[in-house]
This record gives C-alpha cells, structure tokens and sequence, in this order.
C-alpha cells in the first residue's frame, strides 16, 4: 500500500469517528445532458479532457496511470450483451448537487433535512410481485443496478467529502484494485449524519443530537474466465439508517418573532425514533456456449428491517393543536409503542439469452423463469402483556417472462418488447422504440398491492385486507405511455416529451393515514421540456414539468414544476478551473402529503397548502489537478422578507447555509 492511500486512510478515519462525519451517496443522477460522478464518458469543462490534472508519471515522464487506465461497467451492460467500459468522470459538472433532493432533479421531497423521509413528486409506476411498501429510506443506500463493477490497471481511490451546513454531513470512500487482470475486488464506505436543531429536550453535554445518521456498506467482486466463457459479478450491501421522528414541528403563532432562527419551533412527537436495516447479497453469473446461446442466473437473498418506538405516547395526542391529533386513535397501550416489520426474500432467476446479426441488424433475445420465496412478520409491544400482536406470512411466487430487442442497421435505433407474469396473479407488458430523434414506448402493469397496504396491526393503526390466499385489494392497473424528441438547434438542444398514464383500482393512504382503493379510473397527464443551452463559457440547462391529474382527490400533484441552471466556466492562475453559476428551483402551490413515521408512509392531508416558491443556490465549483471542490449556499433566499419554503406540510426545507465539498481521485 502506497504512502497515498495510508494517507487516505488516516484521513479516512479522522472523519469517521468526528462529530461532523458523513456519507457521499452513490446515486448523483444527471441534470439535462449534465455530467456527474458516476456517468458515462468524461466531458470538457474548462479543462483538458479526461487527463486534465496530470497523472502519475514513469521515469520517462510517461504518463502511466489515470482516469482512462481505471474503468467501470454495469451488470444491466453485461446482461443486455452490450458491456461497455466507462472512464471515471473528471468534470466539474453538478459536483455541488450534494443534497439528495438535488441529485434527482427536485422530483423527490424530504422532511426539509438531509436523511429524512422521501417520496417522489410524480407517480412511479409499481413493480409485480409482492413489495413491503417500505421505501422511505431506500434512496439513501446504493442500488443493486448502479453498483460498479471495476477493471483496473492501479490501485483506485475515491473520496468524498461534504460539509453540508447546519449539522448535514457526508462522506463517502471507495477502493478497488484488480487482483489479477481478469479479477477485481472492491469497497464502498458511505457515512451521512443530519444533527437534531429541533430537539425535544436539550442535548446533553455528551454532544448534539442526531437527526438522522446512516452506514452504508458494499463490496464487490467481478470476475471473468481466461477464455471469457464466464463472467460472475457478486456484491454484499447493508444499509444501516437511523432517524429522530418528530412528526410535525409546531410554528410560533407570529412567525414574525423569529424571523430566520429556529429556537421557537418545537416538535410534536418527543420521544418517537425509526430505525431501518436492510441486506442484499446479490450473484449474477453467466456463461457463454455461443453467441446466440448462453446461460445465465441471478441469485438475491435480502432482509430487511423496520422498527419504530415511541416512548412518550401521549405527546401524539396533544390537544393544544388547532388541528386533529398526530395519531388517530390507540388500542391498546397508552404508554408507548414499539413497531417491528421484517421482510426476508430469497430470489433465483434462471434463464437463456443470446443475440445473432444478419445483413447488418442485429437481435437479442431472453426468456427466463424466476421464483421468489418471502417471508414477512408484523409485530408491536412484545412483552407488554397484550394479547397476541404478531402476524406472520409467506408466500412463494414463480415468474415467466421474455424479452426480445432489434437493432436497426444504423446502430442508433433499436426497439424492445418485454413481457413477465406471476403465475396466477401480476403482468407486466412494456414496448420501447429509441432513435437519435424520438424515444417513445408503452407499457401495462397490473400490480398487487403492497404488503402493508394489504395488512396491518398496530397499537394505532389496524386494518386487514387479506384473504387466505389473496388480498381482497384488487390489482392496481397502469397503462403508460410516453414519448420525447430530441432536437438540436444550433447551440440549443430540446426535448419536449409527454406522459399519459390511466390508472385503475389505485390505492391511497387517506387523511386518516389508512389505505383506501379507488374503485373509477383516473388520469395523469404530463408535459416536459427538457433543454440544454451553450454558447462559449456560458451555458443554462433545466427542466420544466406542466401537469393535469383527473382526480385531485386522492394524488396530489404541483400543477408546475422546474429547475433552472445557469453556469460560466473559466480559467484562474492557468491552472484552477472554475464553473460557477446559480441554480434555481420551482413547484406550484399543492396541498402536499404529510408523513406517517409509524407505517413509513406519505398520506393525503387537506389542512396546509404548501405555497409556490422560487429557491435559489449560487455556486461555484473548482479543479485543480486531480482534486475537485464545490462551495455553494444553499436555500439563499429562505427567510428572505419573511417568506419560509416548506418540502412538506409543517416542515420547512432547511434555512440557507454555506455547504463545502471536496473530492479526490487517486490513481496509485
């Protein structure tokens, strides 16, 4: 191990067992035709492509290691027979998009905090077979397909650092090396802490309250026979996510008083807490008897955890509010309560893939069978002398499917179909046509419900609507279909597009926070304008949604969404690259959905109309050689004439404050 990644380490440590340590998250999607860490081929800006910041140098001043000599690659590459090598991104592009809610473009809404709850803007269209419903927390862990699988020529380091302002934290670390030219093993390391500037009591001199905190944890192997016949990718990855519930904070009666400070906002819930872990090992493996014909089986074990406890239960009942209480109702302790969900799945797909060309053209093909073995248990108050509180169940569940793709001879064309069905119950259709100029598809899902839309028992919430065999909830139906061109002007690049989706037999969680089902179908219909303007230095970028939804009463939506980027690049000193800008953000007034901690659930409210608001960031990030740096303010204009911006009813998005990041690169 070199003096460079002792150093690393060192440093490493230092933060990790510091107040102020963090996590940097994996997942930094792109803004519209924007680089990031993660994607694709590095882009120029301000700088000299790929290399910029020199390299590792030989004794003849070769360059001998660096971005382009360290690669990466997806398994959906690998299982679509189309693996391709990325080279670490070296741009300055959306580096200071550390928040989460920044990261995904605005299209999802948090507690206002860094780890808290989050739920996406727009309906998403749900998945086939049995799901837990519990995905408050997920984001903030890696994704089984965006873990990357690595070929290099050099030990590879990457480190993350951001200091957040107001206590938000993160951190994040990764290695990989090749053990030989046909094997490599890695790490990731991600740490995330939001400290607690409500807190229920005053912190005790041991140091600030938490927040939130989380631990995430993968690694990760890929390997390759001599002859290339076999290809196994493999990883481990825990997610360890920790948050103060506060349920709702409670404003000053004249918020004029406090003008930007917070000491007057105090929480509902004071002694509530969520603690949620989640497991997935995950084996993909393959191996090749011709092109046309190969083999290939995926393997998933995954568990996961939630549990809540509240150990003062009547400060969810306070009747001081001038709106109904917190909780709806409690059965049977008085006291406290304390809520434990667990879920463990055992999943193995089998199946044959293959693709062949002719006169140019070329198709793939698959055709699989899947099973799915779960097992999940609901329990509350375990040993507080109640009647019996658990609930067990399991089901096996055993999936076809197909898949079958063209590729047209231009190599820039290519259409998909994909068809699966869980025997006995879900279906899922999808068609795909994409070309240089137009992106358009269709698909129909037909989905259980999740599991604990279909049955729960609490000390505040019960309902039950399972059968013996099946919910009693009938299968909720999404036909989608959508379509987006991409035109190039001159030095302007649009993409309009259009969603349409009919949705039958929907399920909600009403005021109440129980799951309802609709019983008439509805519609969603949703424009967007994509846009990406450049022209020397400068560039603006951004996104505009417009939406209409047919039946406001049970899914809320802003009407107008949009982000805004507008950025300069230049050169300081002949070697500090700099792009600095202002990003801005835009949601129409909506009555938002309110959080449940208890059932980690978004529900409908009708008492608070979050407002329309314009938030704006100045930013500006930096390069020089191999170490970038991002300094940016975010939330600038919040408490500016006394206005305050809410990312949920009765929870403000944080208060502006100076965010610092830094991230290394090494090659050694």
């Amino acid at each position: 191990m070199t003096r460079l990644h002792i150093l690393s380490l060192s440093i490493l440590l230092f933060w990790f067992i510091s107040p102020a340590s963090a996590q940097l998250p994996t997942r930094i999607p792109q803004f519209p035709q924007g680089g990031n860490r993660t994607g694709g081929q590095p882009t120029t800006t301000g700088g000299k492509g790929a290399n910029a910041g020199g390299a590792i140098l030989d004794d003849s001043t070769k360059m001998i290691y660096g971005p382009k000599t360290t690669r990466y690659f997806l398994e959906s590459d690998v299982f679509n027979n189309r693996k391709t090598l990325f080279a670490i991104d070296t741009t300055l592009e959306g580096i200071h998009q550390a928040n989460y809610v920044n990261r995904n473009n605005n299209l999802y809404v948090d507690l206002g905090y860094l780890g808290t709850a989050l739920r996406p803007v727009y309906y998403q269209t749900p998945g086939i077979g049995s799901q837990t419903g519990l995905s408050a927390y997920g984001l903030y862990g890696y994704q089984t397909q965006t873990v990357r699988y690595f070929d290099t020529r050099s030990p590879y380091t990457n480190m993350d650092l951001v200091l957040g302002g107001l206590g938000q934290n993160i951190i994040n670390f990764d290695f990989t090396q090749n053990v030989h030219a046909r094997w490599n093993l890695g790490f990731n390391l991600q740490r995330m802490t939001s400290d607690d500037l409500f807190p229920a009591r005053v912190a005790t001199n041991t140091g600030t309250q938490r927040l939130t905190e989380n631990w995430n944890f993968v690694v990760h192997t890929n390997y390759r026979s001599r002859n290339d016949k076999y290809t196994l990718l493999a990883h481990y990855n825990n997610i360890n996510h920790r948050s103060v519930d506060k349920g709702e904070l409670i404003e000053p009666s004249d918020t004029s008083t406090v003008a930007n400070t917070n000491l007057e906002r105090k929480p509902v819930l004071t002694g509530a807490k969520s603690h949620e872990v989640r497991n997935d090992l995950h084996l993909y493996q393959q191996y090749v008897l011709d092109t046309a014909f190969q083999i290939y089986n995926t393997i998933d074990f995954r568990a996961q955890s939630y549990r809540f406890t509240d150990t003062e239960l009547a400060s969810g009942f306070r009747s001081d509010l001038d709106r109904k209480t917190f909780y709806p109702r409690v059965y049977f302790d008085t006291l406290e309560t304390r809520q434990t969900t667990l879920f463990r799945l055992l999943e193995n797909q089998i199946g044959i893939k293959g693709q062949f060309s002719t006169r140019g053209s070329a198709f793939n093909y698959r055709a699989w069978l899947r099973n799915r073995y779960y097992g999940y248990t609901n329990k509350f108050n375990v040993g507080r002398f109640l009647p019996d509180s658990s609930f067990k169940s399991s089901r096996l569940e055993t999936f076809v499917g197909g898949w079958l793709g063209y590729y047209f001879p231009d190599s820039l064309t290519r259409a998909t179909a994909e068809v699966e069905y869980l025997v006995g119950r879900d279906f899922r259709l999808q068609g795909r046509l994409e070309s240089r100029l137009l992106t358009a598809g269709y698909e129909s899902v037909f989905a259980s419900p999740t599991l604990i839309q279909t049955r729960y028992i609490s000390n505040m919430y019960q309902w039950d609507h399972q059968d013996r065999l099946s919910s009693r909830f009938d299968l909720r139906g999404t036909q989608h279909a959508y379509g987006q061109l991409n035109v190039k002007l001159g030095k302007l690049a649009l993409s309009p597009g259009l969603d349409y989706y009919l949705l039958t037999n929907y399920i909600y969680f009403d005021t109440a926070g129980v799951p309802q089902q609709l019983s008439s179908a509805f519609s969603i219909l949703r424009t967007s304008l994509e846009f990406r303007f450049s022209a020397g230095k400068f560039t603006a970028l951004g996104q505009a949604y417009y939406t209409l939804v047919s039946n406001g009463d049970v899914l809320r939506i802003p009407t107008l969404l949009g982000n805004l980027r507008l950025e300069y690049n230049f050169l300081l000193f002949k070697k500090l690259y700099v792009l600095a800008g202002f990003q801005f953000h835009y949601k129409s007034a909506y009555y938002a959905d309110q959080y449940m901690p208890l059932t980690q659930q978004y529900h409908l409210q009708n008492e608070t109309r979050l407002g329309d608001y314009i938030m704006a960031e100045p930013f500006a990030n930096f390069r020089i050689n191999r170490v970038r740096l991002f300094v940016k303010m975010a939330n600038a204009n919040q408490g500016l004439f006394n206005q305050f911006y809410y990312s949920a009813p009765y929870f403000r998005t944080a208060n502006r404050a100076i965010s610092f990041g830094v991230h290394w690169l090494l090659f050694d």
